[in-house]
């Protein structure tokens, strides 16, 4: 038998809610990223021509805050993605301390190709919910994500 501990209604009910949101995460990072490797990517490459394919021409702050990761394998990434000719990086004229990433026209064709079986992914991940749910669960979200 389990040795179950008891923290209180409140507090068992929040552990719960973070181990739901964590596993439904896990579940979906887990099947999106089958998709980018289908596709020649990893997750962190896809997030970045992501970005820059719906958003246009960024500094790598404002890629890291726009995937909302951090920025310890950032640089990695983006040499990888410059590597294969999917990025290039410009001069900022604003602070030429800083560089401008854009994505390339062979980096566009492999979204592209990509972003249709991701959302085709994410069509079957969220099925189980109806749009009345969606809208809730978005709603929800936003609070937690806004205190």
């Amino acid at each position: 038998m389990k040795n179950k501990k008891y923290y209180g209604e409140e507090n068992d009910l929040n552990l719960k809610v973070v181990i739901g949101i964590s596993r439904a995460n896990q579940a979906i990072q887990k099947h999106s990223a089958v998709t980018f490797k289908e596709g020649g990517l990893t997750t962190a490459q896809f997030a970045v021509l992501e970005a820059l394919y719906h958003k246009g021409t960024l500094t790598i702050q404002e890629i890291i805050n726009s995937i909302l990761s951090t920025g310890g394998n950032m640089t990695v990434v983006i040499n990888n993605l410059e590597k294969e000719k999917l990025v290039e990086r410009l001069v900022n004229p604003e602070d030429k301390r800083s560089s401008l990433i854009e994505i390339t026209g062979k980096g566009k064709k492999i979204i592209e190709g990509i972003f249709p079986n991701h959302l085709q992914s994410l069509k079957e991940e969220f099925q189980v919910l109806t749009k009345e749910e969606k809208q809730t669960l978005i709603a929800i979200l936003k609070k937690l994500g806004t205190r």
